[in-house]
């Protein structure tokens, strides 16, 4: 039914797989009634009828009230049956696995017990095992005694299903009764499609009114004129071809009403499809280990531009370049002053725009430079791969949030005749690029501006040398001391903290130790405040039988426990499995503390 869908969003074809055995399921023609009331009673006696031939039946219903209804109508009529919903989720399985015994009536909604197949005579497995139950075996409790009972019982238990099952054969198999018809025709043919299943007989049938929600979408007053026309009784169905094909007709109405819906959903999808491509390509070179030495080069060019621009509108005699020099020392240790570029531009007047992107871009390298050789080029590349992955993760997720707001909001523009997609991809776009901007200008401040410790380390022996390409353990050391600074840097910048200026303690020998030459490697130390575990932990979850969650509190010392499997036995020596004594929140509680 989703074909064209198919095809148009995702270019993919559709093709129609054969059963493994050939259907022999009835579908009967719908029967349409002109009131709700008269079309339950009409159901409620259908599966009375079946109910007393030991035919098992299946209701559909399109929610969890039309299934409470219905239950209520069958208690009055004293059925047993058994209600799948959402109130009743916990026994799910079990239900739909059992739903095709003999005189077996569920009511479910649509989506209830979808994965599991409905079997005629029921299911072996699970008879067995609530049988085993009833005796007292416990899977869990008795494991050894309900292992050694369960062949003699799955054996008995299959010769019984397969007689019910022949017995269930012999009166038509399961019947499917939908109370009304879906928006989409791939849901009822799902729920059809639970009857006849491996060429076991069945049969369906939908019951419809003409108040249902869908029948109001199909001229329903047309319809009712003509039943009032034809003097007919509200208890008498019209049992009619066309009026069905005129129903699926409004079900492919409603469908592609859906179908635009979802394609405008994946044209904003779009947006952050294409923002995530560039974002995670970016990513994933600085995970592989790429040089970044160039682009971070540029990131500074083009920071710093934004600084002058942004700072020289007008006039030269109305910028405020002592304000942008404070500025630039946030972000950098400026080498040059004003009073230096305007005397080589031959006074305030003559300065221009171009000349202090030029000479504040050349003074920004060169102090990069600088600090290159003072760390050390494998320290750098190292430190910009880092700083450059903690902002652009940061800055990504602030992101996320900013668009999801934008997203949120974006549908009121069409009142002031804007289209919203056409507006949200355009601010969409501008809060990608201040992003891309923010990104730069953070990462920059962060790689002049990390406090660092180079320390040199002894040589080590020729022979204790790893091969090259082999990673040391001291460069893993670098790695989290670098983590640490950057996080740091990152805590400040997020809650507005100016950056501190470079404080740099280098405690080296020749620059030559910090080369490529496979001897002294330099040990990076990031000054700062390291992240504290907290001494005691409070928390609540539920038990593992899903009882009410319960609070807990947990010390920050070696807890046995830790890292024990929850079917392994428990290692307080109580021969139970972990996860039905100390795994247990509530047992762990009732012991006055979580630790033995």
């Amino acid at each position: 039914t989703e074909a064209s869908e198919f095809d148009k969003i995702y270019k993919l074809g559709v093709i129609s797989i054969p059963t493994n055995r050939p259907m022999v399921r009835a579908d009967q023609p719908d029967l349409v009634y002109r009131t709700e009331g008269a079309k339950y009673d009409a159901i409620i006696d259908d599966i009375v009828e079946r109910y007393g031939n030991g035919q098992p039946v299946l209701v559909g219903t399109v929610s969890v009230e039309k299934s409470e209804r219905l239950s209520g109508l069958l208690k009055q009529r004293g059925i047993a049956h058994t209600v799948l919903n959402a109130k009743h989720h916990a026994n799910e399985a079990h239900i739909v696995a059992q739903a095709g015994r003999k005189g077996a009536i569920t009511v479910a909604t649509n989506m209830a017990g979808r994965g599991t197949d409905i079997m005629l005579g029921g299911s072996v497995e699970f008879l067995a095992d609530e049988e085993l139950r009833a005796n007292g075996l416990d899977p869990i409790e008795h494991s050894e005694e309900y292992e050694a009972a369960w062949p003699k019982t799955h054996e008995r238990i299959a010769q019984q299903v397969k007689d019910e099952h022949d017995e269930v054969n012999d009166v038509g198999g399961l019947y499917v009764v939908g109370t009304e018809r879906h928006e989409s025709r791939r849901i009822d043919n799902q729920l059809r499609g639970r009857s006849g299943r491996q060429g076991d007989p069945g049969e369906s049938r939908f019951y419809l009114s003409l108040e249902d929600d869908l029948m109001r979408l199909f001229k329903s007053d047309w319809v009712d004129w003509v039943l009032t026309t034809m003097k007919i009784p509200d208890d008498v169905p019209i049992e009619n071809k066309r009026v069905t094909g005129a129903i699926a007709s409004a079900q492919g109405q409603v469908e592609s009403q859906n179908f635009e819906t979802r394609k405008n959903v994946l044209k904003y999808d779009d947006v952050m499809s294409r923002q995530r491509e560039v974002i995670y390509g970016e990513r994933r070179q600085v995970l592989e280990g790429a040089d970044l030495h160039e682009q971070v080069r540029r990131m500074i060019d083009h920071t710093v531009e934004g600084y002058v621009v942004g700072a020289t509108a007008g006039f030269p005699e109305e910028w405020d370049l002592p304000k942008l020099w404070t500025a630039l020392k946030t972000l950098y240790p400026v080498g040059v002053s004003e009073e230096e570029l305007e005397d080589e531009a031959g006074g305030r007047e003559m300065l221009t725009r171009d000349y202090l992107v030029e000479a504040l871009t050349g003074d920004a390298q060169n102090a990069y430079d600088a600090r290159e050789e003072l760390l050390g080029a494998d320290v750098m590349r190292e430190l910009e791969r880092r700083v450059l992955l903690s902002v652009l993760d940061r800055k990504w997720r602030e992101h996320l949030y900013e668009m999801d707001y934008l997203r949120e909001g974006i549908g009121l523009r069409a009142y002031s005749q804007r289209d919203p997609l056409v507006e949200y991809q355009r601010e969409g776009f501008e809060l990608f690029t201040a992003m891309r901007d923010s990104i730069e200008e953070e990462s920059v401040g962060f790689l002049f501006n990390v406090e660092v410790n180079v320390e040199p380390q002894a040589e080590q022996p020729a022979a204790d040398r790893l091969a090259p390409g082999q990673a040391t353990p001291d460069s893993a050391d670098q790695v989290a001391e670098l983590d640490d600074e950057v996080d740091e840097l990152d805590g400040q910048a997020a809650s507005g903290v100016e950056r501190p200026e470079a404080d740099l303690d280098h405690d080296h020998g020749d620059p030559d130790d910090h080369g490529h030459d496979g001897g002294v490697h330099p040990q990076v130390v990031a000054k700062g405040l390291e992240p504290v575990a907290p001494t005691r932990l409070a928390y609540s979850a539920p038990t593992v039988d899903g009882d009410a969650g319960t609070e807990v509190q947990v010390d920050a010392q070696a807890d046995e426990y830790a890292g024990v499997s929850r079917n392994e036995p428990c290692p307080c020596g109580s021969g139970r499995k972990f996860k039905r004594c100390h795994g247990d929140l509530a047992h762990r509680t009732a012991q006055g503390s979580s630790r033995p």
